[in-house]
């Protein structure tokens, strides 16, 4: 099932419609004529990742079904300032009436996509996969995840029934965790799942994670270590002499950003969890302009 038939995506856009339109456009409805038709682009005021292109037009199917969209740019394809990302044609009010969701929906997901691709790029010549997080707007996760895919990034968790990380809360709460019991932990609640979730633990320095390590998660992620921690913490688990152990996935997480990060990835960890990828946002800015009703919409 794609995005456009989801039935969630579908009522998402609708609602935001609604809150956006509210009561009616008043605007349009006075000074635009119902049978006036327009053609219309949408065009890319600055360079990126184009992505969500598809959720722009069921913004406008789900506006007026009378209005045709043709998207100019693949998901994924790289734009550059002044590219028409799709074309319109359809009742004018109608099309001005959704354009502000459409574009919201639009920019954000460029953004984030190029925001991926920017931290993908950064850290090509490793073998390290650069996750997103659970840090989302509410009501928008699926589309914001998606958006990191289309930036060549990973998803980490969608939801916190799909896999177990025990972090220092968890800790404080369960003494046996903070006395150093984290294998039996880890043991009992793999018996309960019966093994079928993946099962993380945060560590904050080199002591934990030694003791982790020894617990035998499936992932160990290293929260807010300097790189030469992360080093020292990866050398070590390389020459841990048993094999299983040597198998546990790293990550790293906590202040790493575009300046640091290559660092981070020097040290052979394999992935890198990112919040800023959906939370520091800044939406693509990209503006829709009718073309008028004689113009030919689909060469404009």
């Amino acid at each position: 099932m794609s995005y456009v038939d989801n039935p969630r995506i579908v009522r998402l856009v609708k609602d935001t419609l609604i809150e956006d339109i509210g009561k009616g456009d008043i605007t349009t409805r006075y000074f635009v004529p119902r049978k006036i038709n327009s053609g219309a682009v949408i065009i890319a005021r600055e360079r990126g990742i184009a992505c969500g292109i598809n959720i722009a037009g069921l913004v406008f199917k789900c506006a007026d079904k009378r209005i045709r969209f043709l998207p100019a740019v693949k998901e994924g394809g790289r734009i550059t300032k002044g590219k028409i990302l799709a074309r319109l044609w359809g009742p004018a009010g109608r099309i001005l009436s959704a354009e502000r969701t459409a574009l919201n929906f639009l920019g954000l997901l460029c953004g984030i996509a190029t925001r991926t691709d920017k931290f993908v790029r950064m850290t090509g010549r490793y073998k390290v996969k650069i996750l997103d997080t659970r840090k989302t707007i509410p009501g928008l996760r699926e589309l914001e995840k998606y958006a990191v895919r289309i930036g060549k990034g990973y998803n980490h968790r969608f939801t916190l029934g799909e896999m177990a990380i025990i972090k220092d809360n968890h800790i404080k709460i369960r003494d046996k965790l903070a006395d150093g019991d984290i294998g039996g932990v880890i043991k009992k609640l793999r018996k309960k799942t019966r093994g079928k979730i993946k099962i993380e633990v945060e560590v904050k320095n080199f002591k934990e994670f030694r003791r982790a390590v020894e617990a035998g998660p499936d992932i160990i992620m290293l929260d807010n270590m300097a790189p030469r921690e992360v080093a020292r913490a990866v050398k070590f688990q390389k020459k841990y002499a048993s094999r299983r152990v040597r198998q546990i996935k790293t990550e790293v997480s906590g202040n790493i950003n575009i300046a640091n990060i290559r660092s981070y990835a020097a040290c052979g960890i394999d992935f890198i969890s990112l919040g800023t990828l959906t939370k520091d946002i800044q939406s693509l800015d990209i503006a829709l302009e009718l073309t008028g009703s004689n113009l030919n919409w689909r060469k404009r």
